[in-house]
């Protein structure tokens, strides 16, 4: 809760003016290993391009990716909840606008974007693998898993939505780390929706811990037009270092969808192994 304290007084105070956003702080690192690689990632559930007016509008939400401007981009909700579970998204735009490329051929559906509504978009490096994983728990969920390559430089990304239930975010915490977590030890990021706003012992995303861990300070994003919860999340390994992470609020995101994006900036150490097969993992707790 000493993180809430805070974020809830600053939210409840800003009805005059918009604060500045509340920004994480950097992790300690060894001073010594400089970063090899230094990119920017961000998280936005797009509310199947629902705004907070009730009006959809692709078109709102495409411009709000763009105005992210961040390497690699893990969308929620990016896809139709029923039915051929058509793709709301203009991929080519996003294309020819951001440079932003899926990583998937096809999701759930011949018709879809995502998996389980989980777009993975980025706009540099190369990727040598893709995972498609079903979640444990009441509701039909899933994750994305991506390992990238940055010019020699290993990276594995993580694209997830987790459960309303507790019980179900556990488990599929679990699902997820054994098998993500990489033999070679590389660098690893889940960007997603956890639906978790706890902290702490008590969070539902405890199995993550010590694999995936949280920056310093998680950041309010949900609801967009009066952040209070930091449903959104950036976990990430020892191997990577958050600069800087924070809820992207504007005028625009703000409608677009319920929830704020949030994006974050990140360096990767030296010393990470080869790259391996995808889905080598190993157990949570191993």
């Amino acid at each position: 809760m000493k993180h809430f304290v805070p974020a809830l007084r600053r939210n409840l105070t800003r009805s005059a003016g918009r604060e500045a956003p509340m920004v994480g702080q950097k992790r300690l690192v060894d001073d010594q290993r400089k970063p090899s690689l230094a990119i920017s990632v961000a998280s936005y559930n797009v509310h199947k391009c629902v705004g907070t007016d009730g009006v959809f509008n692709p078109d709102r939400v495409l411009a709000v990716v763009l105005e992210l401007d961040a390497d690699i981009v893990a969308l929620q909700e990016a896809d139709q909840r029923f039915g051929s579970r058509k793709g709301l998204l203009n991929l080519k735009a996003l294309h020819e606008k951001g440079g932003y490329r899926s990583v998937l051929d096809e999701g759930s559906r011949r018709l879809s974007h995502g998996w389980h509504g989980n777009v993975i978009l980025y706009r540099s490096g190369h990727v040598t693998g893709v995972t498609k994983m079903k979640l444990p728990g009441f509701e039909p969920r899933g994750a994305v898993l991506v390992d990238f390559d940055f010019s020699g430089v290993p990276l594995r990304i993580i694209g997830a939505h987790l459960g309303l239930l507790a019980s179900s975010r556990a488990r599929q915490a679990e699902a997820i780390i054994a098998a993500a977590h990489p033999v070679d030890d590389r660098a690893m990021i889940l960007l997603g929706d956890t639906n978790e706003w706890r902290v702490g012992g008590r969070s539902a995303l405890w199995p993550f811990d010590p694999h995936l861990h949280d920056v310093d300070m998680a950041i309010a994003s949900f609801p967009s037009r009066f952040p209070l919860w930091p449903l959104d999340r950036v976990l990430s390994n020892r191997h990577v270092t958050v600069y800087e992470m924070y809820a992207v609020d504007t005028a625009l995101s703000r409608v677009a969808s319920d929830h704020l994006p949030v994006k974050a900036v990140i360096g990767v150490t030296p010393g990470v192994a080869e790259p391996a097969a995808l889905g080598e993992g190993r157990p949570a707790g191993a």
